[in-house]
């Protein structure tokens, strides 16, 4: 009877003859049943995607529902081509835990790179096809584009040092095959990195790839991060480069290299402390006048500088009465006096961006606000005791650095006017190699205003100060305008002009100080040894720096005209990619920014475009009331002299390092396509934890990115507990929006690097 249940195969009764077809089928059955148990063995391309076995508890957040709109996604033909409703994602988080957030992620990156391939293998092969011709014609066209700074820097270093490496120039090819994957993206580009993982996964069947193997072990590494507070000798007021103990105890302090970066050789991944009592900082314009003691609690410059009006104690508030120790009247007066003394400065027409050396607390920067000029002040750390910290927290632009042995992290002729009032600097010594770089970082046409006690005082060292000053302005050209006296102050100040031609410097008797080489860079500016020369100024209109810039404000919406023979970053002329820049930056801010991310404007007041490109983004926001902070990472194309020359400042920075400001110094930080970049060379854990470090609690952190980065930059912000508002995604690029939270974790981490020994603080 065992084979009862099977003797009726097509609903007749068996039979001898019956029975050999009834074994046969049996066996044809069985062997179909075990190839298709087989088949079903290999797992499906999509299922390789993403795979991971983190776990990550999450955090309570709140989030905003909201849609691209037309104008902000439908930017060029690479960049979120119009589609049905299906194709928009929005990844919406809730106050509920949720069992299995990462399983979650894992079905909408794959939704994502299902779609993307469909695309490619459907209707948009032709497209595709142009795309990869486009990207191979922009690489035999790199020379033509933007250098980085770290290859200007490397180059200039190189010339220096009068021999390179074959690993230097393996980095520098690297770099362009970076920049030149960069640059054939659009706007909102589909991440390289998931490029990569569609092409592997296509073809790899049942076998894992090294690239999926190494993405789930970083993604684990990220989920299983175990957050702790940083042991320093500095304490809340932490700057990783700057208070490396361990660097600085063996360095000379005659050129200042003590106050310079020292970063140490692996970034910390801990959270700076807050200071006991700390508080949301007080909104712009009253932060000016003053700021919460508790923020910075520091009494030493209040005790020695309180007489000159820098800063007082009043209860639980450091006040600022808007002097300086020349101008101990007001710093509106001292403005205007200058203004009178020389009218050509044209505050806020002729003259827009300034750099102050030697800045104290920085109210000749704050006041400058009221003339429409942006003033970058900066100092060392620590000479007046949390000068540039006293000044960030008051809402005015401020940087930590010093007139060292390194060029100043500028590009050359960018600055309308610098200012060193008292500013301590010995700008006559060592060939005046000082004061050589800021002729560098000088406009052609620019002016220097020096109103220290040389100008005006007859003791015998100041009248041997001036001698020694006025030998040197005039081997380097500069002619001097002006000298004037406030009688109010009791003090003068001379205002020198830097030339617009070549002229005087071929008529000089003595090469002294030296022209520079003309292989010398002089946009090269990272980490480049200062060298007292001077670099001849451009003739040529069609080249930056031979003509002066439209007046602002026009100037921060006209493209340069010596942008007209170069290519831009995204492919297209250059002025053509300049003007779609603006205009999408003004379409993202105005339609998303300002009204769909729930972000209290009135907090905002110092912000950081981590990766500015054309300052696009800073441009958009210029009629509110703050400033931006443009960084222009080491490695992305130099276009930071467009940007001074659109009325903004910035900086060069590598984001593998920190940077130099104090904690807690930023309201709003913003990242476009910054962190996919990043992630092939530094570790993001140290990213995120420097994030935080320069964020201040309750501040916004904006993110555009691939969808696989923004995932994991969201697990990262989760384990720090900030508040998630808002997730967008459309064709595997989406947006991040969150707000710090005030959580610091109990356990304690020892940077032994920035531990100081007894007497060395």
């Amino acid at each position: 009877m065992a084979m009862g249940k099977y003797s009726r195969v097509d609903g007749k009764k068996s039979s001898g003859y019956g029975l050999t077809i009834t074994i046969v089928l049996i066996v044809s059955l069985s062997l179909v049943g075990a190839w298709m148990f087989m088949s079903s063995w290999s797992a499906p391309t999509e299922s390789i995607h993403f795979s991971s076995t983190q776990n990550t508890k999450d955090v309570d957040t709140t989030t905003t529902k909201t849609d691209f709109t037309n104008e902000e996604v439908d930017r060029t033909s690479k960049s979120f081509p119009d589609g049905k409703s299906e194709e928009t994602e929005v990844v919406t988080e809730s106050n509920e835990e949720k069992p299995d957030p990462e399983s979650s992620g894992e079905k909408t990156e794959q939704v994502v790179e299902k779609k993307e391939f469909e695309d490619k293998n459907g209707e948009g092969d032709r497209k595709d096809g142009e795309g990869e011709k486009d990207t191979e014609s922009e690489s035999d066209e790199t020379k033509l584009k933007e250098k980085t700074q770290l290859e200007e820097s490397s180059e200039e270093n190189k010339s220096e040092d009068g021999n390179g490496t074959e690993e230097n120039s393996e980095e520098s090819t690297e770099k362009k095959t970076e920049e030149n994957t960069e640059k054939s993206k659009d706007v909102f580009p589909a991440g390289d990195q998931a490029e990569i993982t569609k092409e592997s996964s296509t073809g790899s069947g049942a076998w894992s790839t090294q690239l999926v193997e190494s993405q789930n072990e970083k993604k684990a590494q990220v989920s299983s991060i175990k957050w702790k507070v940083c042991n320093v000798t500095a304490g809340p007021d932490y700057i990783p480069c700057l208070d490396n103990w361990q660097a600085i105890r063996k360095l000379a302090r005659k050129h200042y290299e003590h106050r310079e970066r020292h970063c140490p050789e692996e970034s910390p991944s801990c959270l700076v402390p807050l200071p006991e009592g700390y508080k949301r900082s007080i909104k712009w314009s009253k932060s000016r006048e003053k700021i919460w003691y508790n923020n910075v609690p520091h009494m030493k410059l209040a005790e020695v500088k309180g007489h000159q009006n820098w800063v007082k104690m009043s209860g639980e508030y450091l006040t600022f009465p808007g002097g300086g120790t020349q101008f101990k009247n007001g710093a509106l007066h001292y403005i205007d006096f200058l203004q009178q003394s020389y009218p050509d400065i044209a505050w806020g027409n002729r003259t827009r961006v300034i750099l102050d050396v030697g800045c104290g607390v920085a109210s000749f920067g704050g006041y400058l606000f009221d003339r429409d000029v942006l003033a970058l002040s900066f100092a060392p750390k620590d000479e007046h005791e949390a000068q540039v910290q006293f000044a960030l927290e008051r809402g005015i632009p401020a940087m930590s650095n010093v007139m060292g042995t390194k060029r100043l992290p500028f590009p050359g002729s960018v600055f309308d006017l610098i200012h060193c009032a008292r500013c301590r600097v010995p700008w006559h010594i060592e060939g005046g190699k000082l004061l050589l770089e800021l002729n560098r970082a000088l406009r052609p046409g620019g002016f220097f205003v020096w109103s220290a006690t040389p100008v005006y005082r007859k003791t015998e060292e100041d009248v041997g100060i001036w001698k020694a000053m006025s030998k040197l302005t005039k081997a380097m050209c500069w002619e001097l305008m002006t000298i004037k006296k406030d009688e109010l102050n009791e003090v003068s100040a001379a205002v020198y002009q830097k030339p617009m031609s070549n002229e005087c410097y071929n008529k000089r008797s003595q090469n002294e100080p030296p022209l520079c080489k003309d292989s010398d860079d002089q946009n090269a500016a990272w980490n480049v040894p200062l060298e007292a020369c001077m670099h001849k100024v451009t003739e040529d209109s069609t080249k930056r720096g031979a003509v002066w810039p439209e007046r602002w404000p026009q100037r921060v919406e006209t493209a340069p005209q010596w942008l007209e023979s170069q290519e831009g970053v995204y492919g297209k002329p250059a002025q053509e990619d300049f003007t779609a820049d603006h205009e999408r930056w003004n379409t993202i801010v105005s339609k998303s920014y300002l009204n769909g991310m729930g972000i209290d404007w009135s907090y905002v007041r110092n912000v950081m475009d981590m990766r500015a490109v054309y300052g696009g983004f800073a441009a958009a926001l210029k009629d509110l009331k703050l400033w931006v902070m443009n960084v222009v990472p080491i490695d992305s194309p130099d276009t930071l002299p467009i940007i001074y020359e659109r009325g903004l400042f910035g900086i060069y920075h590598d984001w593998c390092e920190s940077f130099s400001t104090y904690p807690r110094t930023y309201d709003l930080l913003h990242a476009d396509h910054l962190f996919s970049s990043l992630k092939k060379r530094c570790n993001l854990v140290s990213v995120m934890a420097e994030v935080d470090r320069i964020l201040r609690p309750q501040g916004t952190f904006i993110v555009r990115d691939d969808m696989e980065t923004i995932g994991e930059v969201e697990k990262m912000v989760k384990s720090l507990k900030w508040n998630v508002r808002m997730t967008q995604s459309k064709d595997g690029e989406g947006v991040l929006s969150v707000q710090k939270s005030w959580w610091r974790p109990t356990e304690v981490e020892t940077i032994t690097s920035a531990i100081a020994k007894a007497g060395e603080v």
